[in-house]
């Protein structure tokens, strides 16, 4: 995915900075893209993107989201920032940006038909004020009036964002949770990326753990939390409740509140962490895994910028290597084990990445077997892996590779920068498009001032 563009002369020389959310849970920024604006106010923004998404640009204070998709050229233009904002606390300052060659057909230019429909039902210029009923039945037009205005679009994504956008509206004045959650959640799929199907998500289940656990006499929801820390026995606890029978929702439930109460007073940080790194362990559901991950990163503060946490490992030669070997060399470090199978399906992809990049970088494999005997045979089995392949697991470590990098399963990566900082917190999989990265980093990039669209 590329975004080309022009920006205002006002922002000649500033960096643009692309962001993706790593999740719709946590909401933390991962930075995806960096150009710095030419003379002519021309930039370039490429990144990969596995899906449909909204992502956030800024030129400092300046902000402005995009919906992308993949394989796709964006052309767009940045206009100067209303000199009316107040530059304070450096809050981020909306610009309304332009896309060039969009038809009525793509996905910004649907969103925004959406926006101006939707504000034409819920905005007025008198500002008068509307009634709960008055709320439900606008609600109730606009949702008739985009099932004719949209009947023929096909994008999935902007279906999903219409619907719950008015689900939210519908939330927002308390129509009742058996309508809400019954209409919208139950028996629909779970849509982890699409912004406004989880923040409807978010406004049906926030707190809704403690609701749902008053009146039970048992036991009480902060105990199964602080004095047990059992994510089984809490996922049990809500088996029978009337909308978490499903294992897929009720995991996704727990995760959200478990964010939301590690911020507040009551609850043990510890914890919830780990309650969260079983579900880590535990789920079926690699969406789960991830948001889990990402909270016990930010948790444990392993965020992008802070110092790699060092370590100690066995070296095939039975000697033990440190991360600090490294030390001014940009690292990939992965987490396998030879019992996950996806994990062992990423290595021959290191293999070929290294052959393009091995001068560049350092490719430094953990391995988190228990036993010693079967790393070792691993190692005999693959002669051409030429990369440090360590052993986690080494006898007389008070802290091994694994802990310092709060790795919960058998699979993790991470890029360390030259200067011994994270620099992506966790990092793509060789599959998910780790070597998109390392061209970015190491390959000179060549522009065309050429914008336009797909």
């Amino acid at each position: 995915m590329v975004v080309k563009g022009r920006a205002h002369e006002s922002y000649i020389g500033k960096p643009i900075k692309l962001f993706s959310e790593i999740d719709q849970v946590t909401h933390l920024d991962r930075r995806e893209a960096m150009d710095t604006i030419a003379e002519d106010g021309y930039f370039e923004l490429t990144f990969v993107s596995v899906g449909v998404q909204r992502v956030k640009c800024k030129i400092e204070q300046a902000t402005f989201y995009l919906y992308i998709q993949p394989d796709f050229i964006y052309g767009i233009t940045v206009p100067e920032l209303d000199p009316a904002y107040k530059y304070a606390n450096d809050a981020e300052l909306p610009v309304n940006i332009g896309v060039i060659g969009h038809d009525s057909t793509e996905l910004n230019a649907l969103v925004l038909d959406f926006e101006k429909l939707f504000n034409s039902f819920f905005i007025s210029e008198d500002d008068r004020f509307l009634s709960r009923p008055m709320m439900f039945r606008r609600a109730d037009s606009l949702q008739k009036v985009c099932d004719i205005r949209y009947k023929t679009v096909q994008n999935d994504y902007f279906k999903a964002h219409v619907k719950y956008t008015i689900a939210s509206i519908n939330a927002s004045v308390s129509r009742g949770e058996n309508y809400l959650i019954n209409g919208y959640i139950l028996n629909q799929p779970i849509l982890y990326t699409n912004e406004a199907y989880m923040d409807f998500f978010s406004s049906c289940f926030t707190g809704y753990l403690k609701e749902a656990s008053t009146g039970k006499s048992s036991q009480s929801l902060q105990n199964i939390i602080n004095a047990e820390a059992d994510y089984q026995h809490l996922s049990a606890f809500f088996k029978e409740d009337k909308f978490l029978k499903r294992d897929t929702l009720r995991e996704l439930v727990i995760l959200h509140n478990l964010w939301q109460y590690y911020f507040e007073e009551g609850y043990n940080p510890e914890a919830i962490k780990s309650i969260l790194s079983q579900i880590v362990t535990l789920s079926k559901l690699t969406d789960h895994q991830r948001i889990a991950h990402n909270m016990l990163s930010f948790m444990n503060k392993l965020l992008v910028g802070a110092d790699a946490p060092s370590f100690s490992a066995r070296a095939a030669n039975g000697k033990m290597g440190s991360l600090q070997m490294f030390k001014g060399r940009w690292v990939y470090l992965n987490f396998f084990s030879t019992a996950n199978a996806q994990s062992l399906r990423e290595m021959p992809k290191i293999a070929s990445l290294k052959k393009k990049f091995g001068d560049k970088l350092i490719f430094l494999s953990i391995c988190l077997d228990d036993s010693v005997k079967t790393y070792l045979n691993y190692l005999r089995s693959n002669p051409k892996y030429d990369w440090p392949i360590w052993f986690s697991n080494e006898r007389g470590l008070s802290k091994t590779a694994k802990d310092v990098y709060f790795v919960s399963g058998t699979e993790a990566y991470f890029l360390i920068s030259q200067l011994g900082t994270l620099a992506l917190c966790p990092a793509p999989a060789p599959s998910e498009g780790i070597e998109y990265r390392f061209n970015l980093l190491f390959k000179p990039k060549r522009k065309n001032t050429k914008t336009g669209i797909r």
